[in-house]
């Protein structure tokens, strides 16, 4: 947080509000209407909007202001408003100075979230200034506003819609004397005052034409008749185009006169001017002329080659008034208005011209690893300029390939909208300009499968990667990296079908395939053995899922280079997860406590990789009994899946299924079984009627139903659902013989005791097969089984089963564990579903 500069007493947080504009002028009206309306509120602050056209100078009055009555505020913080998903973060760097734990802790949205509260409770700040500069539509950043509580709001913006909402305070153009008195600030030489209003005059007392008038004439020495000969020669040329202009054309001409200055001062910085127009109105990193090495035309190649004159030349647009140059942020940024104007002064040719020179300097990053985090910053800088400056467009591979890197950037690092929309809008345009068998287009449409099968649209995802591998087998050759990649794609694709044996065959050939065209320890096939893990898991393996698991983790831990942290994540909570699945749940709860930290502190409490990872722990605190600390994991991640991804995600469903598990186990048992048979309506529209995880989530309802007294409800649909879960992937899976035990409990309880005990003993041997004769599932199964062998009368075949059984149970869980002591008082026990990812 930069030292204001100014008069007064120093608010205890001044967060980014820019540096006073020594030359501002005038506005001492409209500055003390304003002030008296934020005065004027009684009990709850209402927003006060600085609207007017372009270049009349309303952030320059939000800056004034800020610098000016600063000493009655203790928080003041500016905020771009332009791009609302940017909103969040800027808030959510007040938390520290509001005493709130960092978004590092708690995620950008809700810390976010929790300094709009402390801002509307005016703690510890009852005196504060926001000010969102830029800003569009109010409905975008609505929820974004503290629109009641203490402190005050500025906005500024071009739109009219804001009147209807906010307190709107207009800005026009200067009066004639204040602009008289900011060209004698501006050009900083003897001006009579003649002079000054035959410029003001010519130039309609727009600040930002006068800014630039002044500009030149400072930076020039020319003499005010001069400037005004070579303004109106400019002004009949202006008058002679026949298409409407959005601005006056004393702006236009004034600002083509700056630009043939600009020329004439240091012509290779006009060529810089130009391109800088064709990227978006975000600011532009000035590093961004220095990074790789593009093959540009030869008059940018020589300002970008040449330190001195790219020095030069960025200084001369500053000087010049056609860019603001942040030497604290190392930025180029222009006003819409001038990239407008300098598009429209060129001929398409020239448009492209620029444009793809634009493109191949966002190129340059290409080479950078978008896995790799420590790259993310600059992937970060040009997300605002990829749509502004038409990549799309570009049929030149290597931009293409910098498309594609982004959206791998923004995939991994868990922004799926935006990822959505870029290689939809890719994707659309490459197959329009090349063709479906472009490598690119067959690259861009294994990314969108990727997206939309996070985002649970498995049967676009699996349609989508269908088509490409087809395509990229007939096109590139079976064992084409891009081919291998689709191949490893499309397994996921199948786990999300159900179809968990054919994903497991499909995998198992993609492993050697990669591992010979990569190597066996190359990042992309570690992410295979990951996917391996998975398949094996889900065919109840859990032995060889956590030998794949703990192989991928260790080895992409160890590398030195090319491996993304949430790669790394993704192996370590596979590991943790098998391990629970082996049934030795203290072992992974550490494990996994490991894996949230490294989540949290890497990549943040809200990524997709984190959230999975909280999630699974929770369910690994609840299987080793600690209820309070698994329920508040829970609950968290439930909340944040639903706000960040939606209720039909499939995170979602998943985080909905562990929570009301918990409910139950805690005892909440109507609320655990209102949320899952909510969960469950929900478990077809994602993952078909016959997935076996929407049989394996409808056994616990049949388990709530049970619970809640209804012990023949219970039973009819575990009956459905084991049938269901025979007919997809058999008996000797452990989700149909989680359904096959609590069945036995069901019949156990309506009295069917000779049923219980034969689909008891069935079971129990399976599971013995399956898990192993330790495993808690399956001591479980065998007491389950002793209680109905006693019922039967058959109490020396109950003891010697219960007995051995009781004994495990203190060995493997401990004598303190929930399920343990339900087993020593002779009660039934009860075991559940939990849908891991695909």
């Amino acid at each position: 947080m930069t030292e204001p500069q100014g008069t007064g007493r120093v608010p205890d947080v001044w967060n980014k509000v820019p540096q006073r504009n020594i030359n501002f002028t005038g506005r001492e009206d409209l500055l003390r209407d304003l002030r008296a309306g934020m005065q004027a509120k009684v009990t709850a602050v209402l927003p006060h909007a600085l609207h007017g056209m372009g270049g009349v100078g309303k952030t320059q009055v939000a800056i004034e202001y800020a610098h000016r009555y600063r000493s009655e505020y203790q928080l003041v913080s500016w905020i771009s408003a332009d791009q609302p998903s940017l909103i969040p973060a800027a808030l959510a760097a007040l938390a520290p100075s509001l005493g709130l734990p960092p978004a590092k802790a708690a995620g950008i949205e809700d810390t976010a979230s929790a300094v709009l509260d402390a801002l509307r409770r005016g703690v510890p700040y009852d005196r504060w200034l926001l000010i969102y500069d830029n800003a569009d539509q109010p409905g975008d950043i609505r929820d974004l506003i503290p629109f009641s509580g203490p402190g005050d709001v500025i906005i500024t913006s071009r739109n009219q819609e804001w009147a209807a909402a906010v307190n709107t305070v207009s800005v026009d153009v200067f009066s004639r004397r204040e602009s008289v008195e900011f060209l004698n600030k501006r050009i900083r030489r003897d001006l009579s005052e003649a002079d000054a209003l035959r410029l003001a005059g010519s130039l309609g007392d727009l600040p930002l034409a006068l800014e630039q008038a002044g500009a030149v004439q400072a930076e020039t020495g020319m003499s005010v008749d001069e400037y005004l000969e070579l303004l109106n020669e400019k002004m009949t040329e202006v008058f002679e185009v026949s298409k409407p202009l959005e601005y006056p054309r004393s702006m236009t001409a004034a600002w083509q006169l700056a630009v043939t200055q600009l020329k004439e001062h240091l012509p290779q910085a006009l060529t810089l001017l130009r391109t800088c127009a064709f990227f978006g109105p975000d600011p532009i990193p000035t590093d961004i002329f220095r990074w790789g090495k593009p093959e540009v035309d030869p008059d940018l190649k020589e300002v970008i080659d040449n330190p001195v004159l790219r020095i030069k030349a960025i200084k001369a647009l500053g000087r010049f008034a056609l860019a603001r140059i942040d030497s604290t942020t190392r930025t180029i940024q222009m006003h819409r208005l001038i990239q407008g104007l300098l598009r429209d002064e060129l001929d398409e040719a020239e448009r492209q011209r620029h444009r793809d020179m634009a493109h191949l300097l966002l190129a340059a990053v290409a080479s950078e690893n978008p896995e790799d985090e420590s790259n993310w910053p600059r992937y970060s800088r040009l997300v605002g300029h990829v749509a502004p400056s038409q990549v799309a467009a570009s049929r030149d591979p290597r931009v293409r390939t910098f498309a594609l890197n982004m959206v791998r950037y923004l995939h991994r690092s868990g922004d799926r909208q935006t990822c959505l929309s870029f290689v939809q809008d890719f994707l659309t345009r490459w197959t329009a300009d090349s063709g479906p068998d472009d490598r690119h287009v067959i690259s861009a449409r294994r990314h969108l499968a990727n997206v939309l099968r996070d985002l649970g649209r498995y049967r676009e995802s699996y349609d989508h990667d269908q088509e490409a591998l087809d395509r990229a087998t007939r096109v590139l050759g079976p064992e084409d990296p891009e081919t291998l990649l689709i191949l490893n794609a499309l397994g996921a694709d199948l786990r999300a079908r159900g179809e968990f044996a054919r994903a497991k065959e499909l995998d198992e050939d993609c492993r050697r395939r990669q591992a010979a065209a990569f190597g066996a320890e190359d990042p992309l096939t570690l992410r295979t053995v990951n996917s391996l893990g998975l398949d094996h898991a889900l065919l109840s393996d859990y032995e060889t899922a956590r030998d794949l698991h703990e192989f991928a983790f260790n080895e992409l831990s160890s590398a030195t280079s090319g491996v993304a942290k949430v790669s790394v994540l993704i192996a370590w909570n596979g590991l943790a997860r098998a391990v629970r699945l082996c049934g030795r749940y203290d072992e992974a709860c550490e494990i996994g406590e490991d894996a949230c930290d490294y989540g949290l502190q890497e990549l943040g409490a809200e990524h997709f990789a984190t959230l999975r990872t909280v999630k699974d722990q929770s369910i690994a605190l609840r299987r080793a009994g600690q209820y309070g600390e698994a329920y508040t994991m829970a609950l968290d991640a439930f909340e944040k899946y639903q706000r960040l991804f939606g209720e039909n995600n499939p995170d979602t469903l998943a985080a909905a299924i562990n929570l009301s598990n918990l409910q139950r186990t805690m005892g909440d048992v109507n609320t655990a079984f209102e949320l899952a048979t909510d969960t469950i309506k929900r478990y077809p529209e994602v993952y078909g009627e016959n997935h076996p995880y929407h049989h394996g989530c409808a056994g616990n309802a049949a388990l709530l139903h049970r619970v809640r007294g209804d012990a023949e409800a219970a039973r009819d649909l575990n009956m459905r659902c084991l049938a269901a879960l025979d007919a997809t992937i058999g008996r000797d899976n452990h989700y149909s013989l989680t359904v096959a035990t609590n069945l036995a409990t069901d019949l156990y309880t309506l009295g069917e005791h000779e049923l219980a005990r034969e689909l008891g003993q069935d079971t129990h041997a399976r599971l013995r097969a399956v898990l192993g004769e330790d495993h808690p599932v399956t001591l479980g199964c065998a007491l389950n089984l002793s209680l109905a062998l006693d019922r039967l009368g058959l109490r020396e075949e109950a003891a010697a089963l219960s007995g051995p059984t009781l004994q495990a149970y203190d060995r493997v869980l401990g004598s303190d564990h929930p399920d343990t002591r339900v087993a020593h008082e002779g009660r039934p026990l009860d075991f559940d579903f939990d849908p891991p990812p695909i």
